[in-house]
């Protein structure tokens, strides 16, 4: 069982490591550069083009890696394997605690009408800086998971 949720792990993290990094570096800045007329709309498309794909893979990688954890025999996969759940466990905190209210809050605005005091409440930064944080943790965990199989062979 270890030999199928190892490669698994790899599999879904790199997937959400890879759309992090895509939003890290592609859309965050794309985003920031946008007038806020703009802005609302497109964040709107991109969010539900990554909602549900992005959760499902980090849950699908963080299940893997709890079932190493739990089935390899104390060792250094076993190890591996619960670092890379609590760093995917960090990532869904950030996602949930940080990104996803952002997310709903600019679900909720008119890009006609956005708030008057737009340059007060813009959270373009702050949704930047978090998604690099979850976008680090992410790679941490895929960097482990691929480390962990070269302990399987």
């Amino acid at each position: 069982m270890i030999t199928f949720f190892v490669p698994l792990a790899v599999l879904a993290g790199g997937l959400a490591a890879g759309g992090l990094m895509i939003s890290a570096l592609g859309g965050a800045p794309m985003l920031l550069a946008l007038p806020v007329d703009s802005y609302l709309p497109v964040h709107k498309l991109l969010v539900g083009r990554f909602d549900p794909f992005m959760p499902i893979c980090i849950v699908t990688a963080l299940l893997s890696d709890v079932a190493v954890a739990v089935l390899a025999p104390t060792g250094v996969t076993h190890t591996l394997a619960a670092a890379a759940a609590v760093l995917y466990l960090c990532v869904m905190s950030v996602s949930l605690t940080k990104n996803v209210p952002i997310n709903r809050w600019i679900a909720t605005l008119d890009p006609a009408n956005p708030p008057a005091d737009w340059q007060r409440v813009d959270p373009r930064v702050k949704w930047r800086n978090w998604n690099l944080v979850r976008t680090t943790f992410a790679v941490l965990a895929l960097v482990v998971n691929v480390a962990a199989v070269g302990f399987l062979v």
